[in-house]
């Protein structure tokens, strides 16, 4: 069980752990016997993994089951485990065991195809005196799985899982080899976005995790970790034909007012999400979406134009006729959106800025877009610096 849920009582002769290489049984691993060195973990192969576990530190939603999400295409999990061993009857502490779980997660922008790197290490532990346990005989268990299914498009589709989706050993051959991979992949039919097949499969891959031990009550904790994943085959919308996201990472376009390239639209959405009712159309108690509420895109090219035809008709009737001039009427939320100008809630806002930055400000747009592998209804948000 957790230690955090026992008195402090309970653990006053179990706060001494030294890590598993150091152990020796006939000792219990007190203090007193045996000084605790300097934590080690495995170390992640390659810079992309080592980066990632430097930054996943940093954020404290990391130890939660769903972990800390970079952004669409890297996810990492650091989740300490405490647990105390009692024997089957709950009513004496056996030990105590210590270890940090990682999971890095790597989807690919190109391929349908996700990685997992997942280790059991720093493993430190105490038995009780007396208690005749031996820590060696321990075991950790990772069990992953995954679900499958296709919302829309080729139901053949499926998730292709790896040949090994569980390890459960004993925690001397986690410290050896604290580190092992999977890779789900997702088959395809080539391209058929042409058809409106855009062979999506969303898939749940989730851990759970068990800690074993002889005459000692088991601990098992169900969702110790998962993630939604999404693989398609959308074509040139997309930007690279085929790849594979983590939904709920999130996709952001920054806009800097300092940027004298985009530094017009980059105040205009400022202006539509700090103070709404100063933005046209104008009416009382207005709120634009986009910063705390995302947008969602739009692929309808008929929707679209509606939006702008909109936009460009209260522009007309705001500024009157400006064409002719190096001016081009900029709403906000994007044509691009099905927040845009026609959803019929005037939520929205336009406002005459330099051509120029107008454009530029679409081309950023529609980067993020192919960069992130936003599809129709996707969410994604903007956020404006200076």
């Amino acid at each position: 069980m957790p230690a955090a849920t026992l008195p402090s009582e309970a653990l006053r002769d179990l706060n001494h752990p030294v890590p598993l290489d150091e152990y020796r049984p006939d000792t219990g691993a007190a203090a007193s016997t045996l000084a605790p060195r300097a934590t080690r973990s495995a170390v992640a192969a390659g810079n992309e993994q080592t980066d990632l576990r430097e930054q996943c530190t940093k954020h404290r939603e990391a130890a939660a089951s769903k972990g800390w999400l970079k952004s669409r295409f890297e996810t990492c999990q650091h989740r300490p485990f405490d647990l105390v061993m009692r024997d089957m009857r709950g009513t004496q502490e056996i030990g105590r065991l210590w270890f940090d779980v990682w999971v890095l997660g790597f989807a690919t922008d190109g391929a349908r195809r996700v990685d997992f790197v997942s280790s059991i290490e720093n493993i430190r532990v105490q038995t009780a005196p007396g208690s005749g346990a031996d820590a060696r005989n321990w075991t950790v268990g990772q069990y992953f799985s995954h679900t499958s299914g296709s919302p829309s498009g080729d139901p053949s589709s499926t998730v292709t899982p790896p040949k090994k989706e569980s390890r459960d050993e004993l925690l001397g051959a986690w410290d050896k080899q604290p580190q092992w991979t999977l890779t789900y992949t997702s088959p395809d039919a080539g391209p058929q976005w042409s058809k409106g097949n855009l062979q999506l499969v969303e898939s749940l891959i989730m851990t759970e995790l068990t800690v074993n031990a002889p005459d000692v009550a088991p601990y098992n904790q169900v969702d110790a970790y998962h993630s939604n994943v999404r693989f398609d085959y959308a074509g040139p919308i997309a930007g690279k034909h085929k790849g594979t996201v983590f939904t709920e990472g999130r996709a952001e376009l920054a806009l800097s007012l300092k940027d004298p390239a985009v530094n017009e639209s980059a105040q205009h959405i400022l202006d539509a999400q700090k103070n709404p009712e100063r933005t046209f159309p104008s009416w009382p108690g207005k709120s634009v979406p986009g910063a705390k509420e995302p947008l969602h895109q739009l692929i309808d090219t008929k929707k679209q134009e509606a939006n702008r035809e909109k936009s460009i008709s209260e522009c007309t009737k705001v500024w009157g006729n400006y064409s002719g001039t190096p001016l081009q009427c900029d709403e906000y939320p994007f044509a691009s959106t099905r927040e845009g100008s026609n959803k019929g809630d005037n939520r929205y806002s336009v406002r005459l800025i330099d051509g120029a930055d107008n454009e530029t400000g679409g081309r950023r747009l529609n980067s993020v877009y192919t960069a992130n592998r936003i599809l129709d209804g996707d969410p994604f948000f903007v956020k404006i610096t200076s």
